[in-house]
């Protein structure tokens, strides 16, 4: 699937070369395209050039980082919108922190072009497989269920007791799928999309190992499920309720 000739990419890169190149090559490729050198100059363009359909992000930039801003991306209202992360080294505590932060894909310097294209056109089809009245709203501070509660800012879980139970970041990333879409059923591969985002060498058995994880943290009895039901052939749905307290 081809990025669409409507698509508005903003590009947020230091290099002022990479920017031009960058502009120059998918402005050819039919995309419209902001290219800005800071995460004030970012958030400008979020402001006053937006909505944009996906984000380039550089994971070193002067002042704020790729990571505080991705971060604070995907706690804000912007928090829907994909965002391929750039990183000088080619490191993997690097890819993995940036995917752990929200990220949804990566790509490491130098890079070719056309094989970014590739990335922004991947992460565009997968962020599309959710019909419109399935699109995730903007994100509540805290998000009550059952017997727990989520900071969706610092991304705690809370227990009854205000206890915080540890998720690893895969976890949390399921979770708020969930939490962003009760009460519907949601295939694995729409949960591997959503939860793991690049492609890599995903298979359904993942997201059944990640449900599970899940369910424990929950204390989620997998025979008679409270909080995470199986729907046979279909996928996995949330049952509880989902309240906003902000």
């Amino acid at each position: 699937m081809q990025a669409k000739p409507s698509d508005h990419v903003l590009i947020v890169d230091d290099d002022r070369e990479i920017r031009e190149l960058l502009t120059t090559y998918l402005v050819k490729n039919g995309l419209r395209v902001v290219a800005v050198p800071t995460g004030r100059h970012m958030r400008a363009a979020l402001e006053e050039q937006g909505p944009f359909d996906l984000i380039v992000l550089d994971l070193m930039l002067p002042g704020e980082d790729g990571l505080t801003l991705c971060r604070d991306l995907r706690s804000g209202k912007h928090k829907a919108t994909p965002i391929v992360m750039l990183t000088a080294r080619n490191e993997e505590a690097d890819r993995i922190l940036g995917l752990e932060m929200g990220a949804d894909d990566y790509l490491a310097k130098p890079f070719a072009a056309r094989e970014l294209l590739a990335r922004m056109r991947a992460v565009l089809r997968r962020t599309r497989m959710l019909p419109p009245n399935m699109r995730v709203a903007e994100a509540s501070h805290r998000l009550a269920f059952g017997d727990w509660e989520v900071d969706t800012v610092a991304r705690h879980l809370l227990d009854a007791q205000g206890v915080m139970v540890a998720l690893s970041g895969a976890e949390y990333r399921l979770l708020r799928v969930f939490l962003d879409h009760p009460q519907r059923v949601l295939s694995r591969d729409q949960l591997l999309s959503l939860t793991q985002g690049r492609e890599a060498e995903l298979f359904e058995r993942s997201i059944d190992l990640l449900v599970s994880r899940l369910r424990q943290r929950l204390r989620d009895d997998a025979r008679e499920p409270r909080y995470i039901k199986t729907v046979r052939s279909e996928g996995y749905v949330f049952a509880s309720g989902v309240e906003s307290r902000d």
